[in-house]
Parts: C-alpha cells; sequence; structure tokens
C-alpha cells in the first residue's frame, strides 16, 4: 500500500523547512550566534516524566502522523505515546522515561520500529534517554542498529533545551561509535503553517548525524518534530495532524461516516461485483469526500492523501483491474482513519488500522507477495502493542 501524495506536495516538503518559515520583524536571527554547548551539565530529574517543554510535548501527544517521501518512495511515520513507562538509570540516578512508539514505513512496507525513552530536567530541558529499535527489509527483521541506553552504553542525550537560542549547540545522542548527533539552533521565534493554522514560536535547527547527512528540523509548540527534510537524498516529511493539538472531537462527521462506508464497501465488492455497480461505489465516495471538504477544514497533507487514494480508485476501475481496486480501496481506507483521528479516540482509530491492515494482507497474499504480507503483520503486531488494555 502506497502513501499517496500529490507529486506537488512532495517536492515541496523538501523546501518547507526554509520556505514555509515567516518570521516577524526582529525575532530570531538570520544566522546563529557563536555556537556554545547547552547540554554539558549533568541534569537533574525530580519530575522526569511531567514533559511541560512546550518544543518537545512527548508526554501529551497520543498521536503524530507525518507524511512524505524519499525520492520516488511514499513515508509514513507514527509516533505514539505508550500507557506505560521504564525506569533507567544513569548518573546514579533512577529515572522514570516516558515510552513512545515510533513507526517508519516506506510505499508501505514497514521499515522501522523503535521504543523511545524520554524524560524532563528540572531546568526544563527534555532528554533523550534510548531506545530500542528494529530495522526491516521486506518485513523481515535485519538488524538493531540505532539501539542505546543511557546508563548502559554511555550518557543520555538532550533532545531539547528549555529555552533554545541561535547558536545553541546539543546532542541528543551521545554516544561515540554507536549513536552521535550533533544539532545547532538556527532560528526561533518562527511562525509556521501548520494542520489547522498558524503556529507561532517555531524553531529550525541543523541536525548532523555520525556518518550521516546535515538533517533539517522544524519543532513547533503542541507538535514537536514539525518537518524534517534530508536534500542531500530527497527526502522530506512533515506532520499531517497531531493529537490532541489538533483534535476536534465530537464524533466523525457524517461525511467521513459515508467515506468510511464506501471504502469498506468497494473492497468487499472490488472481488466480484460488477464495474457499473463499482462506479456508482466510486462515486458515492467522491461524493462523500466532497461534502466532508465543504464543511470541514482538512488538514492538507490528510487532503492530498484522500484526494490520491480516490484517484487511485477511478484508475484502478477504469483499467478494470481487480487487484488494483481493492488496493486502493484500501488506501482510501486508510486514509479515511486518517482523517478520523481529529475526531475519535486514538485507540478508536487504531483498531480501525488493524482491521485496514488486515485487509492488506489479503490483497497481498492473493498477490503472491510474501514480503507484503510478512510486512503487514509486523504493523498489525505494533499497533496491537500500543492500544491501551
Amino acid at each position: 500500500m502506497r502513501t499517496t501524495l500529490r507529486a506537488a506536495t512532495v517536492s515541496g516538503l523538501l523546501t518547507v523547512a526554509l520556505t514555509a518559515v515567516a518570521m516577524p520583524a526582529g525575532a530570531g536571527a538570520a544566522s546563529p550566534s557563536p555556537t556554545r554547548r547547552v547540554d554539558l551539565e549533568h541534569p537533574v530529574f525530580t519530575h522526569p516524566t511531567h514533559i511541560t517543554n512546550p518544543l518537545f510535548p512527548i508526554a501529551s501527544t497520543d498521536q503524530g502522523l507525518m507524511l512524505g517521501a524519499e525520492g520516488d518512495v511514499g513515508l509514513r511515520q507514527e509516533v505514539t505515546l505508550l500507557d506505560r513507562t521504564r525506569t533507567i538509570r544513569w548518573g546514579g540516578q533512577d529515572i522514570e522515561a516516558v515510552v513512545s512508539q515510533f513507526v517508519a514505513q516506506g510505499d508501505g512496507q514497514i521499515l522501522e520500529v523503535a521504543t523511545d525513552y524520554f524524560a524532563q530536567a528540572d531546568d526544563g530541558s527534555v532528554w533523550y534517554l534510548g531506545e530500542d529499535v528494529t530495522n526491516y527489509e521486506d518485513g523481515l527483521p535485519t538488524n538493531h542498529d540505532g539501539s542505546w541506553l543511557a546508563g548502559r552504553d554511555g550518557p543520555g542525550g538532550m533532545i531539547m533545551p528549555a529555552h533554545p537560542e541561535p547558536g545553541d549547540v546539543y546532542r541528543p545522542e551521545n554516544i561515540p561509535g554507536l549513536v552521535l548527533e550533533e544539532t545547532t539552533v538556527l532560528q526561533t521565534d518562527l511562525t509556521v503553517e501548520g494542520p489547522t493554522g498558524e503556529v507561532h514560536g517555531a524553531i529550525l535547527v541543523q541536525e548532523r548525524p555520525m556518518g550521516g547527512d546535515l538533517e533539517q528540523k522544524l519543532y513547533a509548540p503542541g507538535y514537536g518534530e514539525f518537518t524534517a527534510s534530508v536534500p542531500a537524498s530527497f527526502e522530506a516529511v512533515a506532520t499531517a495532524v497531531a493529537i490532541p493539538t489538533d483534535a476536534i472531537g465530537g464524533g466523525a462527521p457524517p461525511a467521513l461516516d459515508r467515506l468510511a462506508d464506501s471504502a469498506g464497501a468497494l473492497y468487499e465488492a472490488g472481488a466480484a461485483g460488477s464495474w457499473s455497480d463499482l462506479a456508482a461505489l466510486a462515486g458515492d465516495a467522491r461524493q462523500a469526500w466532497e461534502s466532508l471538504a465543504a464543511a470541514a477544514e482538512v488538514p492538507p497533507l490528510l487532503d492530498d492523501q484522500a484526494t490520491g487514494a480516490l484517484d487511485a480508485v477511478d484508475g484502478a476501475i477504469g483499467r478494470r483491474s481487480r487487484a488494483e481496486l481493492r488496493e486502493a480501496a484500501v488506501e482510501l481506507q486508510q486514509a479515511t482513519l486518517d482523517l478520523q483521528m481529529q475526531y475519535e479516540d486514538i485507540d478508536v482509530v487504531d483498531v480501525g488500522r488493524v482491521g485496514a491492515w488486515q485487509r492488506q494482507e489479503a490483497v497481498d497474499r492473493a498477490a503472491g507477495d510474501a514480503g507484503g504480507v510478512r510486512s503487514d503483520r509486523v504493523i498489525i503486531a505494533t499497533i496491537l502493542d500500543r492500544i491501551s488494555g
């Protein structure tokens, strides 16, 4: 299954960190002041899970979704707060860390699953205390490169200063020979265009990973990591939606429910339904989408994703390809679930995602795609792991 985005949107993401930034007069700095390390003091953690730093609100973000591309491969990244903590001993302290799950997909195939650990120091800075990583290829685990733990392998790393200023330098990962990443703050007090409107107080940073290419990122209040781009590899992702920052609540609009029903009907009828009936179902889906788009302010990247899935449905019907149609119907179902994030509890959305990925597994099995089936099963397992209870 592909992450469907318009080509213009994907190419635009490559420069969003520079061109989507509007600075108020006198804010930030065009170039950083002389660099200074701000992570040299040994942090003290009295209430480590009480993370209040607005630029890294990991403890209060139920789920964030980023979409983008690396070359012509569609990228999808999900970060979900887990309902558990982990105690990590570092520097003579037992630190209770917030736990989050990171899942990365490329063209619907699993790329990486990581469990990350974070804590806030008493000065308001947020520290990265390790991650357990599994990297995948063709649905199979290949290695655990990137895994580390503070206290076991080396020190923790500051991932967000309490009060970042241009020229600040810190290391989110700080174990030479294992993981090393240095970040420099380039600009502060920026205004960026978010999924549901302008966001003030963002910062622009440059990251230099060990043995990797330079990366630019925006961090924004209420979101944390907001955009990330690696120009050398034509890779860019941007926040599509984050909950609760972009939450609306009140249950899904009727048009969104109709769109979800149409996606399910297209999948079920796609195996044997008449092409005239399938065209009618596609028309119903398009009408439901147009009603939703007219009645609600849809986040731009979710708009692109849903429109791309509807176009894929129409294309499959035009080519009389049942296999393509069923896959496009699953893409549409996934797009509706992402749209439901603003209205439903995240656990409810994730339960729906399990069903969608089970359908994708059936599509891949019918196509004889063993790697796809393995990947689907890994994704299902990661979603089940994060559903509370």
